[in-house]
């Protein structure tokens, strides 16, 4: 009897286990929903876009642990450009009418997604990007959205709270300096700093460009230094910033203030590295660490991702571009879950009306698919020590010090006494 009955509380929980698949089957029926995108996984821009990948994987399995999207488990499906934008056209073309994919995401920044505009338009397809700026200014297509929070000051988000912060301190600054490299989005935010400097009346005393593949900056940096700028704002990408930051440390630059759109110092690697030599730098963020804790979901994502990156072997953190790529998911599950449809006439249509609530914070999205309301953390690196990633992992190292809504700490004025902190 024992051993009968020991038989059938087997088989019952045999039947449980293979009514909860049978559940999950039904649950997840039919064919899978394939979301494809182009991603720089190997050249230049394969850093930022391992995190996005990687964080996309993460929306994924946890939406299809959840059941799936409208009941059916999500693929993804995702070709590597090479960082090389002439790739992109013909990837999406390959997606849209050979793979024939479901959904699009991507690609990933300003000039991967430009190519990619006239094969979606063409063929009436949506997509949310990760990192491009500004993009649909002049197609003002109502099937594109992005998920970077510059909002509707675009491209000015990355010099505004600077040039903002700089004419509220006492006695205020008067003479700016500007440096920037001879590319796309540095010189954009170049722009964006003069209309500030005009508007609070700063006096631009050196205002020049370098070549994308300069590496020795003591020059520049000298250059800068003869004019003796109160101010010195600057647009660079992340092997750049190294050097200018090395080159401004050697030579003892030391302006009032002193950052801008300085990409590199939102790669997690660079800014262990540099440590200390960072102190008194600016930096504008459309997701800092400081911010984290602030907003529902960040944290826990941030912890998960954190473990997937150590043996991806990417950046440990991710804040740039991690929380914006699983939001993106986020926006796709919330839009067609209301709609219960993959219609994306219906999709964008819904998406522009709504609200959604991400792990990069609650948003809704403009006419031209950009964030209604801008969002741009600025912080200041502080008391920064050598080869410490947890000081960054918390935003100690790194406060928010604008805007005053959510600042985190306050700014060391001038750069001078941050430097000797």
């Amino acid at each position: 009897m024992a051993h009968c009955r020991n038989a059938l509380r087997t088989l019952g929980v045999a039947l449980i286990v293979g009514l909860g698949f049978f559940s999950e089957a039904v649950a997840q029926s039919g064919d899978p929903v394939r979301i494809g995108m182009s991603l720089a996984l190997t050249g230049a821009g394969a850093s930022p876009a391992k995190v996005i990948n990687t964080a996309l994987e993460i929306w994924r399995d946890d939406i299809n642990g959840k059941g799936g999207l409208l009941g059916r488990p999500v693929e993804l499906v995702i070709y590597d450009d090479q960082s090389s934008p002439a790739n992109v056209p013909n990837i999406y073309t390959k997606l849209i009418t050979v793979d024939k994919v479901d959904l699009l995401l991507g690609p990933y920044g300003t000039n991967f997604v430009a190519p990619a505009m006239p094969t979606l338009i063409n063929n009436q397809k949506m997509t949310i990007t990760f990192t491009a700026i500004g993009i649909n200014d002049n197609y003002h297509y109502p099937k594109y959205f992005s998920m970077v929070s510059t909002g509707p000051e675009g491209i000015n988000s990355f010099s505004i709270g600077f040039f903002d912060m700089a004419a509220a301190q006492q006695p205020k600054p008067r003479t700016t300096a500007i440096i920037a490299a001879d590319a796309e989005f540095a010189q954009s935010a170049a722009d964006g700093a003069r209309s500030q400097i005009k508007k609070h009346g700063f006096n631009l005393v050196y205002d020049q460009s370098y070549p994308p593949s300069t590496t020795d900056f003591a020059p520049v940096i000298r250059a800068v230094e003869a004019t003796n700028p109160d101010i010195v704002y600057i647009g660079a990408y992340p092997p750049d910033n190294v050097g200018i930051i090395r080159a401004a440390n050697e030579i003892g630059l030391r302006p009032k203030i002193m950052g801008g759109a300085m990409i590199g110092m939102l790669v997690t690697p660079i800014k262990v590295q540099l440590g200390p030599i960072a102190n008194g730098l600016i930096t504008g963020e459309n997701f800092a660490a400081a911010s984290a804790g602030q907003i529902a979901g960040a944290a826990d994502f941030l912890k998960r991702y954190g473990k997937r990156a150590v043996v991806a072997k990417i950046d440990p953190l991710g804040f740039a571009w991690g929380p914006f790529a699983y939001s993106a998911g986020q926006v796709l599950e919330q839009a067609a879950s209301a709609i219960k449809s993959l219609d994306q006439d219906r999709l964008a249509e819904y998406m522009h009306r709504a609200s959604f609530k991400t792990v990069s914070g609650d948003f809704s999205f403009g006419k031209d698919g950009e964030w209604s309301t801008s969002r741009m953390f600025w912080t200041q690196v502080q008391n920064a020590q050598p080869n410490n990633l947890e000081q960054f992992r918390d935003g100690s190292a790194q406060p928010i010090v604008w805007p005053p809504e959510a600042k985190t700490g306050t700014l060391i004025y001038p750069y001078e006494k941050a430097r000797q902190k």
